[in-house]
């Protein structure tokens, strides 16, 4: 079975994608129109696993949702819910079901979402779920058992290029990529230098870094950002644009598309893609990636 993301990344063509969040319920269709209307522009969807720990459907049944349509998706996998058993369970499941790519990250704990009470797992962190998905894809699970059929896996991870001890969160890379990480998707991506900075450190590790972009809604959310969410730093002359266009949403809406193209466009020749996290405004991504060329 073709891997489109794999392919991409491997042959040096920059890499697009994108996120989804699997519907509150088993109304899939708007999921399913958005994804489609951005199938000649994205070359993969993320599917995120109960974002911020709100309950969400499956992304595993999302997923095979996405390749019925001919679409590409990348299951995201978080420690927060489910024991080791669980994790690997859920692994081979969606291999059966066609599913070859899967970022593995920690997670949210569950006080900051919609079941607060809702009891954390964190069995493993997302540094033993990378060594558990690549003895799966050599025929063994965590035990040392044998399987029956052993799953084709695109196993990628997560970095943030803007934490505070850049060389405790480098030290966590390189042990990722020893677990058998063969991409990394950043966090959300602002100032070009600062990355640059980060790409200089790990350009010898051969391992393709998508950038992660979020796009801005208002200045008050990049503030928010700069206080509350560790790793993302806002340039306040990015700040000042997006409150200069706070009149109407149709500016706020130009002016983030303006904002993001320009970032993707500057970062272009450090990385091997970048992840657009529109939330909500996934019509913007076509106009963005034409004007990042």
């Amino acid at each position: 079975m073709a891997n489109l993301l794999a392919e991409s990344l491997q042959s040096g063509r920059f890499a697009i994608t994108t996120e989804l969040n699997p519907p509150k319920g088993t109304n899939v269709a708007p999921m399913l129109e958005r994804a489609e209307s951005l199938s000649g522009s994205v070359d993969a969807f993320n599917l995120t696993d109960s974002h911020t720990a709100r309950m969400s459907m499956s992304p595993i049944a999302a997923a095979r949702l996405l390749l019925d349509k001919g679409l590409e998706p990348i299951l995201q996998m978080t420690c927060r819910d489910r024991n080791r058993i669980a994790l690997q369970a859920d692994t081979l499941a969606a291999a059966a079901l066609g599913v070859l790519n899967i970022v593995t990250m920690t997670g949210d704990h569950p006080g900051g979402g919609d079941h607060p009470d809702a009891k954390p797992v964190f069995d493993i962190d997302s540094t033993a779920l990378l060594r558990a998905l690549a003895g799966l894809r050599n025929g063994k699970d965590m035990s040392g058992a044998d399987l029956r059929g052993s799953p084709e896996l695109f196993v990628g991870a997560v970095v943030n290029p803007g934490a505070d001890d850049l060389d405790r969160e480098i030290g966590r890379m390189e042990e990722k990529i020893a677990a058998g990480a063969a991409f990394f998707q950043t966090q959300a991506v602002y100032d070009a230098g600062d990355f640059e900075r980060f790409m200089r450190r790990v350009e010898g590790y051969g391992v393709p870094i998508i950038a992660g972009c979020i796009m801005l809604k208002s200045g008050n959310m990049a503030r928010n950002f700069n206080t509350n969410v560790p790793g993302i730093s806002v340039p306040d002359s990015i700040i000042d644009r997006m409150d200069n266009a706070a009149e109407s949403a149709s500016a706020r809406r130009r002016e983030s598309s303006n904002i993001t193209s320009e970032i993707i466009r500057d970062i272009r020749p450090m990385c091997q893609g970048a992840h657009i996290m529109a939330i909500g405004w996934e019509a913007l991504i076509p106009d963005i990636i034409e004007r990042t060329h």
